[in-house]
């Protein structure tokens, strides 16, 4: 059997809360939400600049790769 060796580098734990855990993994799922439904779901219906387009151009070869239609 191969010996193993520790390298005994310290590590240090982070101090998170239950409520700030929370607080982050809802922040997270509320802006992962948010993109799947401007990159998945919106197909230029809710415009960011008024009747431009470009955002929907922008990522319209990023939905293709992801399987969603728009067309």
């Amino acid at each position: 059997m191969a010996n193993t060796q520790t390298t005994g580098i310290p590590t240090r734990s982070v101090g998170l809360s239950a409520a700030r855990a929370a607080l982050w993994l809802a922040a997270t799922a509320f802006l992962a939400l948010l993109a799947l439904y401007l990159i998945g779901v919106d197909q230029g219906a809710v415009s960011l600049f008024g009747s431009d387009s470009h955002v929907h151009e922008f990522v319209h070869d990023a939905r293709h790769l992801l399987g969603f239609p728009c067309h």
